[in-house]
């Protein structure tokens, strides 16, 4: 399980937080039983569709080798594509991926990996309390 432990998870998510000055977050297994409930469901089709519950949510998927911290890493490099200034993405630009795991009052994940009936890789990581509020800066 190289690379998708709990703690795993949780330094690629601080590294990040660091780099803005905002608290690390703490792992937390209720969300990550969600988070794991939530990926079971998607095995049958590995579709990045969001569960719509109560948490503040991260999805990626890939082939082969996608681990857990490759997938946080994918949405760290969303924050080239956020301009702080203007509270913004970039044009034609993912970042409320990278804007989630940086946001100051998420202080609580948990995250889960599966394999996809198709042999890719799923991965969830919600957030507590959520994140992304319309016109409000995440740090």
């Amino acid at each position: 399980h190289a690379q998708n432990s709990p703690q795993d998870y949780l330094d690629s998510h601080n590294v990040a937080r660091k780099q803005v000055g905002v608290a690390n977050v703490t792992w937390d297994n209720a969300l990550a039983t969600y988070a794991q409930s939530y990926a079971n469901q998607r095995v049958g089709d590995c579709s990045l569709v969001h569960s719509n519950g109560p948490y503040g949510e991260n999805l990626a998927k890939g082939t082969s080798t996608f681990t857990g911290t490759y997938a946080v890493s994918l949405w760290v490099a969303e924050k080239q594509n956020y301009n702080y200034n203007t509270n913004t993405c970039s044009s034609g630009c993912d970042c409320l991926h990278y804007t989630q795991m940086v946001w100051r009052d998420s202080v609580r994940v948990g995250c889960a990996r599966v394999q996809c009936n198709n042999g890719w890789w799923y991965v969830v990581c919600n957030y507590d309390p959520p994140g992304n509020y319309e016109g409000e800066l995440p740090y």
